[in-house]
């Protein structure tokens, strides 16, 4: 009895070291980036089978419910996309199963995207189920659940995380919350004489406010100079929302037709806002058109430095002598390129 004993007591401990290294040792033969889909219906088997064919083989399937039970896992292993990262070990992924520590993945809408724009990059997420691909804009508010709307600008730039299984419209849902949020947030802080009548029009002059600059400090005095000239009826004369009203007819250069050629979004030949407006606004910009900043200034052009900077005047003789200060650094720019353009072609020539 007592060899006997010595036995039992000796398998014990070496089943046991057995289990505990088991439970706690890295899983062999895991790249950066693994995960593992646990779907509706899959039992403790089946997803052992999953880590079988990811390359995994350690531990018998009786440890790994031995594992669940002991982690209170049993039966409680939830749907989802789990990590399987170099140093998992069992231990740690049964506990995430069981707790639903799934896989978060990241989109990001880009502040001064057009609708064009953000569409285009759900397409490109194949993390995402795409149920918005075959929908034209109409059909894509419809779903959206707010019919006969634009769906321009109606999106606030954010990082948005999912999980798999979320589609490119439960996304979209989110950030039109979002938007709608930011934009009630900005409209409640307001200047009581602001010259916009709804938060619509607000949102169509934060939208063109993000687009004339990225430049942080400048927004409110931007946001400030557009309140003004809508104040005293003055054109608003912003080339976005031209290169806006060209839509997929801009090829990257704004001639001087198409400031004279009328559009509903012709802000050089029309007086008001646009009809809508062009781009997503972030957060930034929608307080700024809330919060503008006092002054005279009436005319902006920019720096023409590389730095996206502009330069600011209250009368017309002003602007125009920033306008020549502009165009003599624009033209020494591009004088500076046609004399280096030379310079690297003999240089590769030499090398070769």
């Amino acid at each position: 009895m007592f060899v006997l004993l010595l036995i039992a007591a000796g398998v014990g401990a070496y089943l046991w070291q057995r289990y505990t290294s088991f439970a706690d040792a890295p899983l062999a033969g895991l790249e950066a980036g693994e995960s593992l889909v646990v779907e509706r219906g899959d039992s403790l088997p089946a997803i052992v089978r999953k880590l079988r064919e990811a390359g995994v083989h350690q531990g018998d399937l009786v440890e790994w419910r031995a594992l669940a039970r002991q982690l209170g896992a049993a039966g409680k292993l939830q749907v989802g996309e789990y990590a399987l990262e170099p140093g998992t070990s069992p231990r740690d992924l049964l506990t995430a199963m069981r707790d639903g520590k799934v896989v978060r993945r990241r989109f990001t809408i880009v502040e001064g995207w057009n609708i064009r724009e953000l569409r285009a990059a759900l397409s490109r997420a194949e993390e995402l189920k795409h149920e918005t691909t075959s929908l034209d804009d109409v059909a894509l508010m419809k779903a959206l659940g707010h019919p006969g709307h634009h769906p321009e600008g109606r999106f606030l730039p954010e990082t948005y995380l999912f999980t798999r299984g979320d589609s490119d419209l439960d996304v979209l849902k989110r950030a039109h919350e979002a938007m709608e949020k930011a934009l009630a947030a900005a409209w409640e802080r307001r200047v009581p004489d602001s010259v916009l009548k709804t938060p619509d029009e607000m949102l169509v002059l934060a939208s063109i406010v993000e687009k004339e600059t990225g430049i942080a400090e400048e927004r409110p005095r931007i946001a400030g100079l557009f309140e003004r000239r809508l104040q005293i009826g003055m054109r608003l004369q912003t080339d976005p929302t031209v290169i806006y009203g060209l839509g997929t007819n801009y090829d990257g250069n704004l001639r001087k037709v198409h400031l004279t050629t009328d559009t509903p979004y012709n802000t050089y030949t029309r007086t008001g806002l646009p009809p809508t407006p062009i781009a997503m606004p972030g957060a930034d910009a929608l307080q700024a058109v809330a919060r503008p900043q006092r002054g005279e200034e009436l005319y902006f052009v920019a720096v023409g430095d590389g730095s996206g900077r502009h330069l600011f005047a209250r009368t017309l003789a002003e602007h125009e002598a920033n306008v020549q200060r502009y165009l003599q650094k624009y033209r020494q720019a591009r004088a500076a390129e046609r004399t280096a353009e030379p310079a690297a072609g003999a240089k590769t020539q030499e090398r070769q």
